[in-house]
């Protein structure tokens, strides 16, 4: 069985060790310490007299703390260990690590201490096939430094490592020969600072550094400030306020600043999305807005000032368009990979406008609808201009970097995961069924807008009257009268790709459904075939390319999840809604710690045990943001004008649920809710009841 992997984290630098602390390359998974898309330690290996060290126990205190008791030996020399070592490791901007040998015995003794050290500076996007590269080695016993450097042209990273008591330094390590009284112990600290070096040598991070340390002396102080400033939970429910601090916990841990960049944003999540996604990003923010409203003013800020605005086919740009993924490492820097700034991805325009609304709803910051007014009509006017690729109304997405760029552009981004029932893939330009629901909320909500704060009734009255008819034409050319569903894509021709996936909880929550249609949706999404009992899937059981182990072909994802259950409330249907919630909660409270992003979609009766997929990340802010707007939609919370309206839908066994100090333009508010009776799921084929 594969060893536990153990990792500290902060923002995107992480480090990720076995369950004895070190690193060692790994072909099969990211191993070492990271910050901005390098790995600065590739080798980090402890050992006493020679010897490799196994664990006694590992606390993990914090998400960027943890400390392991450790002994030298196998298990068979546990119980007769004469020494043990407490190795205790924190990472912020940068990495630390104190080593603590205690001398158990009752005579002096000896022992060699070295560390292993090397740092390979690999670039994430190719962690698991390193290329070649050479750094220079450079020991400075008399600074108690080791200082790894690699340069190609302009772009230098270099890993330093100092010790806080003197000892041998070569190019491998540091070796440090110790004598320890009896009963006594002997301490050294090493610090691993990551230098990123921009033109004129100078440190891209030391900006970083000093605003953080001016915003925060201390990271602890900093988590329970952002504890504190979150809405208080008090639940009957066992477990229910413990998943709710993790998933608060996780988002704290996956802010990071980027470079050249005062404000922090989410990270996409552990261990591949270490970066800036601008889905998961705009996602999060949704998400939160009632919990951690602070994350999406940098969030809008840092998109706007990336926003497309030339045409580059290579990096899939055009004036306007939200860009998908920010990468600073060696590939991106180079152009080896379009991801110094690439904008393979048609939702996030859409979701860019929808974001600037809702945040204004809840929070009555008009300042930043004025200062995003251009970014924002930019962002609508892409929606016609660019996204309409078929001149037919509907928002589309084709590669046109067809070497390196993403075969998908929606959240479903894995090249097989857009296909009709019997596995067959459509031709591009695809026009998938939530990208028109998007694009209809995004229009409502920048008519709402224009109309409110910029002073342009025209163009609100434009922007009302594509939205209907793109509502009027979606019914009629996406709805699947045969099956009682809306198709999940059209063909340029016109043709559907008859999928049933949890996209129709997306258009749900974007209200293009027409109030006819609901009912057979919302018993779709509740039925056997979609609705695992941990969660809604992907893509339904029964079809072709189904597949419970397929990430979007019959998985289950929590963020999915949350935007479904939002979107049955949205139309009425709140018992459905609670079950869906109870899902996800039941998954979340089984595995512990952090939600993963997305589990197997195998029915819950036949598993009895969420059933974890080994490439799913964990933290996932999108995943533990999901986990929010769960919460908020079983109370119902929603702004209106300056007052949050409560309607609870809570899931039977939840007893009451109490969410205090929720913030808002109201200042701050109570909610409550408690479940209403005994609940009810729908069975196969029953259509779903509307709430009275």
């Amino acid at each position: 069985m594969r060893q536990e992997l153990v990792h500290v984290l902060a923002g995107n630098a992480f480090a990720v060790s076995d369950a004895q602390g070190d690193m060692e390359r790994d072909p099969s998974a990211p191993i070492g310490l990271f910050s901005f898309d390098t790995r600065f330690l590739s080798h980090w290996v402890l050992t006493i007299d020679g010897e490799r060290l196994h664990a006694l126990s590992r606390d993990d205190l914090t998400y960027f703390e943890t400390r392991f008791v450790l002994v030298p030996g196998a298990a068979s020399h546990y119980v007769d260990a004469d020494v043990s070592v407490i190795r205790h490791r924190s990472i912020d901007e940068a990495y630390h690590e104190s080593l603590t040998v205690l001398n158990h015995s009752a005579e002096p003794a000896e022992y060699t201490v070295r560390m292993e050290m090397a740092g390979d500076f690999a670039d994430t996007s190719e962690i698991l096939r390193p290329g070649p590269r050479r750094p220079t080695v450079i020991p400075e016993p008399e600074q108690r430094r080791l200082r790894i450097r690699y340069e190609r042209e302009r772009f230098t990273r270099e890993t330093c490592v100092s010790s806080t008591v003197p000892g041998e330094v070569d190019t491998r390590g540091m070796t440090f020969r110790i004598r320890v009284e009896p009963q006594g112990e002997w301490r050294v600290d090493l610090h691993v600072a990551m230098v990123i070096q921009g033109a004129g040598g100078r440190d891209l991070r030391a900006g970083i550094e000093s605003h953080r340390q001016h915003v925060r002396q201390d990271m602890r102080d900093d988590l329970e400030r952002w504890h504190d400033r979150a809405p208080q939970l008090v639940a009957d429910r066992p477990g229910l306020a413990a998943v709710y601090r993790q998933a608060l916990t996780d988002l704290a841990a996956l802010r990071y600043m980027p470079l050249a960049y005062s404000e922090r944003v989410p990270v996409g999540g552990m261990p591949w999305a270490m970066a800036l996604y601008g889905r998961d990003a705009l996602i999060t923010c949704l998400q939160t807005l009632p919990f951690t409203p602070e994350l999406t003013p940098g969030t809008l800020h840092m998109l706007a000032m990336a926003q497309g605005g030339r045409l580059d086919d290579r990096r899939e740009e055009e004036p306007g368009k939200i860009v998908a993924e920010l990468r600073y490492g060696e590939a991106a820097a180079f152009d080896e990979q379009p991801t110094a700034l690439y904008y393979g991805a048609a939702d996030t325009t859409p979701l860019f406008v929808i974001l600037l609304d809702e945040y204004e709803r809840w929070t009555g910051d008009t300042d930043l609808v004025h200062e995003l007014r251009h970014p924002a009509r930019m962002a609508l006017d892409w929606l016609t201009r660019y996204g309409d690729q078929c001149g037919d109304g509907y928002l589309r997405y084709q590669p046109r970097n067809t070497d390196s760029g993403v075969a998908n552009q929606t959240w479903r981004n894995s090249p097989a995961a857009i296909v009709d029932r019997h596995g067959v893939e459509p031709p591009y330009p695809r026009a998938t069924c939530e990208l028109q629901g998007y694009a209809y909320d995004a229009r409502i909500r920048g008519a709402r807008l224009a109309r409110e704060f910029w002073g342009d009734p025209a163009y609100a009255e434009r922007l009302e009257a594509d939205a209907a008819r793109l509502r009027e034409r979606f019914d009629r050319d996406f709805w699947l009268p045969q099956r009682g569903y809306y198709a999940l894509a059209l063909t340029p021709d016109g043709e559907p790709v008859d999928a049933l996936t949890s996209h129709l909880g997306h258009l749900l929550w974007s209200g293009i459904v027409a109030p006819e249609r609901a009912d057979a949706l919302a018993g779709h999404l509740c039925g056997p075939d979609l609705f695992s009992g941990w969660g809604v899937r992907t893509y339904a059981q029964g079809q072709r390319p189904y597949n419970p182990v397929g990430a979007h072909l019959g998985a289950v994802w929590p963020w999915d999840n949350a935007i479904v259950a939002a979107g049955l409330r949205r139309y009425g249907y709140d018992e459905a809604a609670a079950d869906i919630a109870a899902g996800v909660f039941a998954m979340a409270e089984t595995l512990g710690g952090s939600v993963p992003e997305t589990i197997a979609g195998y029915p819950r009766a036949q598993t009895k045990y969420p059933v974890q997929l080994p490439e799913a990340g964990r933290p996932q802010s999108w995943a533990s943001g999901g986990l929010l707007m769960l919460l908020s939609t079983m109370l119902g919370l929603r702004p209106c004008g300056e007052n949050l309206l409560v309607n609870p839908a809570v899931p039977a066994g939840f007893g009451r649920i109490e969410l205090l100090d929720v913030p808002g333009r109201w200042g701050r508010a109570d909610s409550y809710g408690r479940e209403r009776g005994a609940g009810r799921r729908l069975r196969a084929g029953e259509p779903a009841r509307r709430a009275a």
